[in-house]
């Protein structure tokens, strides 16, 4: 029984991982910022995230925070004021590379980022995340066998999801470097910032508008 629900599960949770979104663009933005270990240390600090999500549906509380509008309208605001602020950071940055590239540089040196603020960045960006805590809470609940024990199968739900997102957004950060070693140039890395920072302030203005 448990068997037929993992599979199902792992077909699920790979579409889910491979859909691009909020997590893929900061993921690549900081590989593009920092490097290779930037964007993974970011993604294991998103990736992590999802066990403080499987906890919260194993105990119920994701369903409390449905049913208590305050709790869930506070979640939801401090999301959006991420989301924003982190959509103002990749801005400042496209124009930061903007006004100090007057001759078109072949590639862009890389920032020297400390990993605690890269953790800190992905932990943060899925933890606000209202939408995730709604997913968890809502598909969790349908691959967990009731006979066994919940608190342990969510975190190994959660175990699986970590391992798939980690090999998918640090492939991503390689592929990332890999195009700024072959000779990505500052409007490219611009073009990035500019982009990613306007989706992040339009999913932060939606997400605080809904």
């Amino acid at each position: 029984m448990f068997s037929e629900l993992f599979w199902a599960y792992l077909i699920a949770i790979s579409l889910l991982t491979v859909t691009p979104g909020v997590d893929t663009l900061l993921v690549m933005r900081n590989a593009g910022r920092g490097g290779f270990r930037d964007g993974c240390v970011t993604s294991a600090g998103i990736c992590s995230g999802l066990f403080f999500h499987a906890t919260l549906s194993a105990l119920g509380i994701s369903l409390l925070l449905l049913e208590t509008a305050w709790a869930f309208s506070a979640l939801k605001w401090a999301g959006a004021c991420y989301l924003i602020w982190l959509g103002l950071g990749s801005l400042r940055q496209a124009v930061k590379h903007k006004s100090a590239s007057g001759a078109e540089a072949p590639l862009v040196a890389r920032q020297a980022v400390p990993m605690a603020m890269s953790f800190r960045e992905g932990l943060l960006s899925n933890v606000l995340n209202p939408k995730t805590a709604l997913f968890y809470m809502a598909l969790l609940p349908q691959f967990v066998d009731p006979a066994g024990n919940a608190f342990q199968q969510s975190l190994m739900l959660a175990g699986v999801h970590f391992l798939l997102a980690m090999c998918w957004q640090c492939g991503l950060a390689w592929m990332v470097v890999r195009f700024r070693e072959v000779g990505i140039g500052v409007r490219a890395r611009r073009l990035l910032n500019g982009l990613t920072g306007g989706f992040f302030i339009a999913m932060g203005a939606r997400l605080a508008g809904n």
